[in-house]
């Protein structure tokens, strides 16, 4: 199948240079990715760059950790939108999903979704699912659902594990009946691998090995 309007074309490395940016650039707009995934600090050049083209600008919030205070996480977001960005990925705060203080978690993440879609972006929330019971991948999905953020994301890639087949079949039949929506990230380098993110309910893909997985 066609992968390309699946992937999120990712670039998150914190040695990754100028040129290395407008490459992933270039190899989004020529294979017609849905985003280019960057660090914030790269938002207004990337936004820049895919002027006219039909690739989105989406960067990350509070990565990797989420556990940035609120505020921080608000004020990241609105200064992203400023500088173009269309879609946000934001971490969740998971020592308070862990401590089961989930009202805590519910407000920190409304308040990213209120501020991206008061300015018409996408927001997606990673609750970093190897750090995750079963029982805990489920409850955080809901509670992405609740607050009507787009999408909600498996991974940073950069914890103790990415994307597994199973940990999308639990956040997608969590929000099953809603209209939030399954991303699978990190670790997710073949076609086949992929394919497998999807059958298991995945309509987006955060991927750095792009090229690869669409077979050039």
């Amino acid at each position: 199948m066609q992968f390309n309007q699946y992937i999120d074309h990712t670039l998150l490395a914190p040695d990754a240079t100028e040129q290395q940016v407008e490459n992933v650039v270039q190899q989004a707009i020529d294979n017609h990715f849905h985003t280019v995934m960057i660090n914030p600090y790269w938002v207004a050049k990337v936004h820049q760059l895919l002027a006219g083209t039909d690739v989105k600008t989406a960067c990350v919030i509070g990565f990797p950790l989420g556990a940035n205070t609120t505020k921080i996480k608000v004020a990241e977001a609105e200064d992203a939108i400023a500088n173009g960005v269309d879609e946000l990925d934001m971490v969740m705060n998971i020592g308070e999903m862990k401590s089961g203080h989930e009202d805590k978690v519910e407000a920190d993440i409304q308040a990213v979704v209120g501020a991206g879609h008061a300015a018409d972006t996408v927001v997606k929330v990673i609750i970093e699912t190897c750090l995750l019971t079963d029982d805990e991948i489920t409850r955080a999905a809901k509670i992405v659902a609740k607050t009507g953020a787009d999408f909600v994301k498996t991974s940073t890639g950069f914890s103790t594990g990415g994307a597994t087949v199973h940990a999308v079949k639990l956040m997608a039949a969590a929000v099953q009946g809603t209209s939030t929506a399954v991303k699978a990230s990190g670790g997710i380098h073949t076609a086949d691998e992929a394919q497998a993110m999807i059958d298991a309910g995945a309509t987006r893909l955060g991927v750095s090995h792009s090229m690869q997985i669409i077979g050039k």
